[in-house]
């Protein structure tokens, strides 16, 4: 559960609808479907092995199976984009907090259907300094407190308790969009594919999502590894996990775009799908809206809070291996660190916007969202899994697949092919394809 939460995140329920629909629907999703399986569980049950094998965070873990310390770096800067990451999570999660807090007090629904109204509600709310300040500081001292409380009595009670309800959420707002008139046009826009309209730039995006949306790239499945049970089945936990992440990620297409279509609006809406169109579209359904808009935000907070406790997770405990500070301090230090960088990239969408990098004159904000959305987490994922691939022995890999010889691994051939040879070229398309732009 712990590890579903972490994979399961705003990349699932915010990034994985407007991206499916700005690429043609059916023909991105099984696009997507196929680099998930292939791919994304390659990257997982790499970082499972390296975490278990070793019982150690990143760094440790690295240079644990490699005389050459030069190794651990990898893992440094697996945290260190766990840390940008978190710190950038914050921003999006507080200010879905304070959509959650609207939609309760009535606020958004006040709104009315203007969508004009709406998108300069929102543009008003990202750029001021208060209230997206307030709710990150809100959301971020909910994550400490879970954190405090350790791996089991916090993040593991936690995430029996969360996950179980993001998904009744998430089924309820999907029979309601069902319900609509017209919904019917938003499943066949889901699940119907146009290849047509799926172009090569489509396919890398099905890719990075893919990457994106599981939680690989950045230390948290190697911490989540060392963790693991040594009688866990390595190959089976991560299928679960992978089935559990797409499943959410599609029930989410299906309680968005049936409503979008219900309602006349563009599937393709961008990243404003959420805090623009989305907010239209249940004000569009009478007074039932601020039921279901409420629902809608909190799925998204709930989902926001697993991914970024197991991302503060990473950085705590990679601290209290690393030195003599004590646990409960290591996840002030970093709830600190995070909360301040989160709060300067919240001013940088506002008050500090003049304040720009590069000839494109991208804000702090937008700057670290090139950082951990093109550069870091493929970076990171394909140096992993060339040392996972060509570097650790082999013999410990096939040994922590096996549990020591008890289990039959059949796929490993596969297995091996994929982590060797297509993922470290599909990482590498990523990454170039990023940086060309």
């Amino acid at each position: 559960m712990a590890a579903v939460g972490s994979a399961v995140g705003l990349g699932n329920i915010w990034r994985f609808p407007y991206t499916c629909g700005k690429y043609g629907g059916g023909a991105f999703l099984i696009v997507y479907l196929c680099f998930v399986f292939l791919l994304g569980s390659t990257l997982m049950i790499s970082e499972f092995v390296i975490g278990r094998r070793t019982q150690h965070t990143p760094v440790k873990a690295f240079q644990s199976l490699h005389p050459k310390k030069a190794w651990g770096l990898v893992g440094l800067l697996g945290l260190i984009t766990s840390f940008f990451i978190l710190s950038q999570y914050l921003v999006l999660s507080g200010w879905t907090t304070n959509y959650v807090w609207d939609s309760l007090t009535g606020r958004l629904a006040a709104l009315g259907t203007d969508s004009g109204t709406i998108s300069n509600y929102f543009s008003q709310f990202s750029t001021s300094a208060g209230r997206p300040v307030v709710f990150l500081v809100v959301f971020s001292v909910i994550c400490l407190a879970i954190i405090m409380c350790g791996v089991q009595k916090g993040i593991e009670n936690v995430s029996k308790v969360l996950m179980p309800l993001l998904v009744l959420i998430v089924l309820v707002l999907c029979v309601r969009s069902l319900t609509l008139p017209g919904a019917s046009k938003g499943l066949e826009y889901l699940f119907l594919p146009d290849f047509s309209k799926l172009s090569g730039e489509g396919v890398l995006a099905a890719l990075g999502q893919a990457l994106f949306s599981l939680s690989v790239g950045m230390g948290v499945m190697i911490v989540y590894g060392s963790y693991m049970p040594l009688n866990d089945n390595i190959f089976k936990t991560a299928m679960w996990i992978t089935a559990c992440d797409t499943l959410i990620a599609v029930l989410a297409g299906v309680a968005i775009f049936p409503a979008v279509f219900s309602c006349g609006f563009d599937p393709a809406g961008g990243p404003g799908l959420v805090f623009c169109v989305l907010p239209n579209v249940f004000n569009s359904m009478g007074g039932a809206g601020v039921v279901f808009s409420t629902l809608f935000f909190l799925l998204l907070v709930v989902a926001a809070m697993t991914s970024a406790i197991s991302l503060l997770e990473a950085l705590t405990a990679a601290l209290h291996e690393h030195s003599i500070i004590n646990r409960q301090v290591s996840a002030v230090v970093f709830f600190l660190l995070t909360t301040a960088f989160g709060i300067l990239f919240a001013l940088s969408v506002g008050p500090l916007s003049n304040i720009t990098f590069g000839h494109a004159h991208l804000t702090l904000f937008d700057f670290v969202d090139r950082l951990n959305s093109i550069y870091l987490p493929p970076i990171c994922s394909l140096i992993t899994i060339i040392f996972f691939g060509w570097v650790m022995p082999e013999a410990d890999v096939r040994d922590e697949l096996s549990n020591h010889g008890t289990l039959k691994i059949g796929y490993y051939s596969v297995f091996r092919f994929l982590a060797r040879y297509l993922a470290p070229l599909a990482l590498l398309v990523v990454l170039v394809a990023g940086i060309l732009g």
